[in-house]
């Protein structure tokens, strides 16, 4: 037993103490506690507890000051902070919400004195409660906390976060009535089992049933707490289903196993007062049905749960990646049928996402009204609350004209709030009727509010990646001009994460009858500026091939004109003149990578350009020397960017190698097939992580005539 504990005065005689006692009295409130301000390491550590246990506690002794939160936000502003349900918790600081997926109202007020805050006062009240706090509980909320900050402030020695808070009674021990006896003869006669716990989790009483069944006796159950004296419920299960039960007054109930083969129900009851703990024996050589018995999913798969949900988040990037997860681990985790996410635009639902619904019901539903008093899903939507239906007649008494036109039985619609907008509306539907227990209430919320974070992030993404998708689609040609005598395919694709724009471009230039000019290149980053870049350069090099230069002075005037723009990026480019005519292509390479060459009888490889610097390094006057190679019918050019042969971890040289050798091996596909077949093989060889660009060239028997 802790020696504090035993202390039966209310605030158990310390100063901190009594003046946390004395707030959590004054106030009414369930329980409190008392965080400290620790600047050096930028935390809030809790120093003391009243009303509940400390380990029940134990995932909040200690959070960053600096992470959004009430507690954050209240000595930020030096304000009193109230939040009334999980609903608002969940709609004003979504992170915290998922941390802590119980119904409960606290208030959180600044420890200030001298014009120093050093830390924060919590008080927390069971849900039911007035959803406002009134002029007379805040004034007692002001007063606890003022008395705090004094006793801190006139500590000669500031105290330190400790390892462990200590407990605070608020409550002076009632003496043993006659009352009291009968109630306990009576309950010794029961046949369950019955312990009863104080505020700070310690037995107070057991009966013989529950000893028995416990496998320990009276004597070593009494005065500790039962995950301490019983070492198989220092579990999650049964942390979670105690703080469920003593945040929501609702009964809740759990099967544990005491070794090596005893399974027991438990059924916790908490009130002011304290929890009292119902033991039966559970004779079947397993449970039946794990879950407690008011929650859908097992404790310990709700805390994971969310957090295996807000890690999977972080990995999506479009909307239907959000959708698609929500479905894929809401959906089962509660035994949902259904799910349709909509969002608000002009006045009507639209619904972006949906999973057990027929098409013909989800058309009918798109587009629907947000009006507040027509569907359920609209006032979600207006209040940013949530709504609980457990069968059809509950949704009918209060929205009469809402459809009810797919079969489903029950539903929840929670709000999609993120940093306080309402996004649009969560439905989660039951084939069968469904009682929404207050711990499938409690996870849902928080659970709402992570992918309502997720989905704003993906919509942004969405509307960058189309904006993107138009700029590049705009800056590279849509068409290539027909040559007579060449054979051309081109393919363009993005990366495949992330929504910046690429600087890959190609081009095809019709210069005379028998001769063309063949252009791609990179330029440097993946951003706007880089595809604006883009756009010039592929004109400048159109401007001086058309004007009659020669690759290397197409190369040399470009790079000059990259000077005069102060662009601040370099680009790699290769330029290559075919001459139908004479079956020959002369080439010119600002420091990209060497194209391939197939010939008639299906060699292929890397020719071999001697590359002058990038454009735009602004090294005086660069020399890019001329390569000239036969190119004769049959044969075939590949020109490409270096998304087409990078992969991280693998040898450029070794890709660039594979890449020619599949070349070779394809000589049956039709070019429009051919490029396909390249692309789709080098993103098999390595995650495909830059921009490609692709362009192919292939003489063919017009040129002979």
């Amino acid at each position: 037993m802790i020696g504090t504990e035993a202390d039966e005065r209310p605030g158990g005689g310390d100063p901190l103490g009594e003046a946390l006692a004395w707030a959590v009295r004054r106030t009414d409130a369930r329980s409190g506690g008392v965080y400290l301000l620790d600047p050096a390491e930028a935390a809030l550590g809790l120093i003391a507890l009243c009303g509940i246990p400390i380990e029940a506690f134990a995932p909040y002794w200690r959070v960053s000051s600096t992470a959004p939160g009430p507690a954050q936000d209240a000595m930020r502003h030096d304000r009193l902070v109230w939040v009334s349900s999980l609903e608002e918790l969940a709609h004003r600081y979504p992170r915290v919400a998922a941390a802590i997926p119980y119904q409960c109202a606290f208030a959180v007020a600044p420890l200030t004195e001298a014009r120093r805050c050093r830390g924060a006062l919590l008080l927390m009240w069971a849900p039911g409660r007035s959803p406002q706090l009134s002029r007379g509980e805040r004034r007692h909320v002001a007063l606890g906390a003022r008395r705090i900050a004094r006793v801190l402030a006139a500590s000669a020695d500031p105290p330190a976060l400790p390892t462990r808070p200590r407990f605070v009674r608020h409550h002076r021990a009632e003496p043993w009535s006659q009352y009291g006896r009968a109630a306990a003869d009576l309950v010794e006669r029961l046949p369950l089992g019955t312990l009863a716990l104080d505020h700070g989790g310690l037995i107070t009483f057991v009966n013989t049933t529950a000893a028995e069944l416990l496998g320990r006796p009276a004597e070593h159950l009494l005065g500790t707490q039962p995950w301490q004296s019983l070492s198989w419920l220092n579990t999650i299960t049964y942390m979670d289903t105690y703080r469920t039960a003593l945040t929501s007054r609702e009964p809740h109930a759990l099967t544990v196993l005491r070794p090596p083969d005893q399974w027991l129900d438990l059924s916790l009851h908490a009130d002011d007062s304290g929890t009292s703990v119902l033991i039966t024996p559970k004779h079947s050589a397993k449970p039946l049905d794990m879950r407690p018995a008011s929650s859908g999913t097992p404790p310990e798969s709700r805390i994971h749960l969310l957090m295996a949900l807000a890690a999977a988040l972080t990995e999506t990037v479009g909307v239907q990646d959000v959708v698609d997860l929500a479905a894929d681990q809401i959906l089962p985790a509660f035994g949902a049928h259904g799910m349709i996410m909509s969002t608000a635009d002009a006045g009507r639902m639209r619904v972006i996402g949906h999973r057990g619904y027929a098409p013909d019901v989800i058309e009918q539903l798109d587009g629907l009204s947000a009006d507040a008093d027509l569907t359920p899903a609209g006032r979600t939507l207006a209040t940013g609350t949530a709504s609980f239906f457990a069968d059809r007649g509950a949704l009918a008494r209060l929205y009469p004209e809402a459809p009810q036109n797919s079969g489903k039985q029950a539903w929840a619609f929670l709000p999609l709030l993120s940093s306080g907008r309402p996004l649009g509306c969560l439905l989660l539907a039951y084939n069968h009727p469904h009682s929404f227990t207050a711990a499938e209430r409690s996870i849902l919320t928080p659970l709402a509010g992570l992918i309502a974070q997720a989905l704003d992030r993906a919509r942004l993404y969405d509307a960058k990646h189309s904006l993107a998708h138009a700029l590049q689609q705009t800056l590279l040609p849509r068409t290539l001009p027909r040559v007579t005598g060449l054979d051309v395919a081109a393919r363009y694709l993005p990366a495949s994460h992330g929504m910046d724009i690429g600087g890959d471009f190609y081009d095809l230039i019709r210069l005379t009858d028998t001769t063309a000019a063949a252009v791609i290149g990179d330029v440097q980053g993946h951003d706007t500026k880089a595809a604006a870049l883009m756009g010039q350069v592929r004109m400048a090099v159109h401007a001086h091939a058309t004007a009659g230069a020669t690759p290397d002075q197409v190369l040399t005037r470009t790079d000059r004109d990259l000077a005069d723009l102060n662009a601040d990026r370099f680009v790699t480019c290769l330029y290559a003149h075919i001459d139908l005519a004479r079956r020959r292509v002369t080439l010119a390479s600002a420091g990209h990578p060497p194209p391939l060459l197939r010939h008639p009888d299906n060699r292929t490889h890397a020719l071999d350009t001697r590359p002058g610097p990038p454009l735009g390094l602004g090294v005086g006057t660069p020399s890019y020397p001329l390569t000239t190679v036969p190119l004769p019918l049959m044969s075939l050019l590949a020109l490409y960017t270096d998304g087409l042969v990078e992969a991280p971890g693998l040898d450029i040289a070794d890709t660039t190698a594979d890449l020619a050798h599949h070349l070779g091996r394809s000589s049956s596909l039709p070019l429009h097939q051919l490029v396909d077949s390249l692309v789709h093989h080098a993103r098999r060889v390595g995650p495909h992580t830059d921009d490609i660009a692709l362009l192919l060239l292939q003489p063919n028997r017009v040129a002979e005539r």
